[in-house]
């Protein structure tokens, strides 16, 4: 029997999914970020803990280990040298697909047809696949892309609460819930910004979208802000000729009230996750029944 492994390494978390050729669980796991800003050696440990927490819930030896075709989507993984390097791990599989985190989101929403995914989480990112032929549409990296993300929102909202702070705008509960992580101290906020990753600034994103939702005028307005980004992302997936379009990422539910009406109708719901995007990566073909 083959066994297949799907992981999807983001920059959030990195979580992987055991099946067996029925398309039976066999086996899951979970970790931390895993992607390839944290390092190669990190990457690569992070990578073997899912993997073994997967092969372990399911009771595999290493001659069923052996047998396991795995697909893992990997966040950075177009950077220079790391598909190369990662090539280079002794991961003690029967082979090993690699692609981008967002491909194989994009992959599992559509069962591998063709169409094109917005993925709204800690990053934004647009990817398609027409043809055979893969595009993406931003996904450079905060702080200068990732608009409409949850890195973006936190982002806006510092720069509220540090005016605010200043007396430059007016103080909300946003901006007051956000300098009280500081004790309202500027030194405190800056400090906490020398060392703050995307991943820290995304915390804030939950608290933009509450206050938001409350009727607070400055995280609406970064909100709805956030949402006009999303939509242009979306004219421009379909104007790149895709059929169809599915959000995907922890902010997706959220922020897809914020959009307009005729946007959310131009959408379609993914007919599955990333990790079954990145079981069909390592060859997983579900039986049809006709």
């Amino acid at each position: 029997m083959t066994f297949y492994l799907g992981i999807d390494a983001g920059g959030s978390h990195c979580r992987s999914r055991l099946i067996d050729e029925d398309g039976q669980i066999l086996g899951t796991g979970e970790t931390g970020p895993a992607n390839a800003r944290i390092g190669m050696e990190q990457l690569q440990a992070a990578l073997e803990d899912v993997s073994r927490q997967a092969t372990e819930q399911a009771g595999l030896d290493e001659a069923a280990i052996a047998t396991i075709c795995a697909g893992f989507g990997i966040a950075g993984i177009s950077r220079t040298g790391v598909r190369a390097a990662l090539e280079q791990l002794p991961f003690p599989f029967a082979s090993i697909a690699y692609e981008t985190d967002a491909a194989i989101a994009n992959i599992g929403a559509h069962g591998g047809q063709d169409g094109a995914i917005l993925i709204i989480g800690t990053g934004s990112i647009g990817l398609g696949r027409i043809g055979g032929v893969n595009f993406s549409i931003g996904g450079y990296g905060f702080p200068i892309s990732d608009e409409g993300s949850g890195a973006a929102l936190g982002l806006s909202a510092m720069r509220h609460a540090l005016r605010a702070l200043d007396g430059r705008s007016q103080r909300t509960p946003l901006s007051i819930a956000v300098t009280e992580r500081f004790n309202h101290n500027t030194s405190a906020a800056i400090a906490w910004m020398d060392e703050a990753t995307p991943r820290d600034y995304a915390a804030l994103a939950p608290l933009v979208m509450d206050r938001a939702e409350a009727d607070d005028a400055i995280a609406r307005s970064i909100v709805e802000d956030a949402a006009l980004h999303i939509e242009r992302f979306i004219e421009a997936i379909f104007e790149r000729g895709a059929p169809r379009c599915a959000l995907a990422g922890g902010l997706a539910p959220r922020m897809k009230a914020w959009l307009r009406q005729r946007t959310v109708a131009r959408l379609s719901e993914p007919l599955g996750d990333p990790l079954d995007g990145a079981l069909l990566l390592a060859g997983y073909r579900p039986i049809t029944v006709s």
